[in-house]
């Protein structure tokens, strides 16, 4: 967005809260949905993930280059937190219980969000920014630094597992 480019100028010039605010609000729902599914729907840790993404972004809006979108930029923002915080143990969650899907939510969606959860990593984030948020293999190759290739690979594959792993939990 074009909007986005004046808002962080203006936030950067002036520290200006208001622009900051405004993206803050325009940005976070796509980064929680992301998130939330990134991080086995576990709700504290997309809190978190968005929270530490926001702070990573505003440390380094100046060095943003507008080689891609605001959203883009900030997606990969997310995905590397999520990363960590898996690589770290933050996220794990061993004895809790599993979490709920979202109230509003039928059987059938809640049997595709519990498969997409068990996901391999790799899987799960292309899946879920391709089919789910919508980004093309070249923006997914972008955020995750990896070939189109790749993910067009990795989207087959996440694809064919969730089939079994649907299949598997009796979800059809």
């Amino acid at each position: 967005m074009s909007d986005d480019r004046s808002l962080v100028a203006r936030f950067l010039r002036d520290r200006d809260e208001e622009s900051f605010r405004t993206l803050y609000r325009a940005h976070t729902p796509a980064l929680f949905r992301i998130a939330w599914r990134l991080s086995g729907r576990h709700e504290e840790d997309a809190e978190e993930i968005v929270q530490e993404t926001w702070i990573r972004a505003a440390r380094t809006f100046g060095r943003f280059g507008w080689r891609s979108s605001l959203r883009t930029w900030l997606t990969s923002i997310a995905i590397n937190v999520s990363r960590e915080n898996r690589r770290s143990g933050r996220a794990l969650r061993e004895g809790l219980p599993e979490p709920a899907a979202p109230p509003e939510a039928p059987d059938l969606r809640a049997d595709l969000e519990r498969a997409l959860a068990d996901l391999p990593e790799g899987y799960r984030e292309v899946l879920v920014l391709h089919a789910i948020e919508g980004f093309t293999h070249r923006e997914i190759a972008c955020i995750l630094g990896i070939d189109e290739g790749t993910s067009k690979s990795q989207l087959f594959h996440a694809r064919r597992a969730m089939r079994l792993l649907i299949d598997t939990s009796g979800g059809r």
